[in-house]
């Protein structure tokens, strides 16, 4: 898939799930785990000792899967880089980097980088991104995202921070492109317990699916 097909999907699952943890196993864990809880999209994120080898383990053991693997708290153009030849199919950052989107579209990867304000989404628009992360969401909430979809209604936005089962469905209803979660989803992998992790995965997806149906 192309980078165009890359976000096609995660528009079309609507979730991403945000992967963090302590050591590689249990990133690796937490990620299956989300998988079999029906998330197809997961973030690797790069506060997660030794990212590039759970993203490596991932894309290897998930190849033939409809799971799509990605990287996440990319501050820079070397870390996306690294994340790409780890195998990650797109990357998100908590931030706008001008050097990190471009190096991402000279490979040809969809990247999503954080946006929070007018200014930098309509920077961000002009290097041809295709979805912009609002963060923190927590601030913006969905009365935010819905302001600024107003001046840029053709502006693709996966809120991310405080997202969770409960919200989805005033994120969707607010223009949400997809939506990013993280803790809400994955928490009970802190303790090991990864049924849980499972179990929260199927509430978001659920979630968001009913709230898809219900239009």
């Amino acid at each position: 898939m192309n980078r165009r097909d890359i976000i096609s999907e995660i528009g079309k699952s609507g979730a991403v799930v945000v992967v963090r943890g302590d050591s590689v196993e249990q990133g690796v864990k937490t990620a299956e785990a989300c998988y079999k809880g029906g998330i197809k999209i997961i973030e690797v994120t790069f506060t997660l000792p030794r990212a590039d080898e759970v993203i490596r383990i991932l894309s290897d053991k998930y190849k033939d899967s409809d799971m799509i693997v990605g990287a996440g708290s990319v501050l820079d153009a070397e870390t996306a880089r690294a994340a790409i030849l780890a195998g990650a199919r797109f990357i998100v950052s908590p931030a706008f980097s001008e050097s990190t989107v471009r190096l991402c579209n000279r490979y040809g990867i969809a990247v999503i980088p954080g946006v929070s304000t007018p200014t930098e989404a309509v920077a961000a628009m002009e290097l041809g991104v295709d979805v912009i992360k609002l963060f923190p969401g927590e601030i913006h909430r969905p009365a935010g995202l819905k302001a600024i979809k107003a001046p840029f209604p053709n502006l693709s936005v996966m809120p991310t921070g405080g997202v969770n089962a409960d919200n989805a469905s005033e994120w969707l209803a607010a223009g949400a492109y997809a939506l990013g979660a993280g803790s809400s989803v994955t928490k009970g992998a802190a303790k090991g317990d990864y049924a849980a992790v499972e179990a929260d995965a199927k509430s978001f997806i659920s979630a968001i699916k009913r709230c898809r149906e219900s239009k």
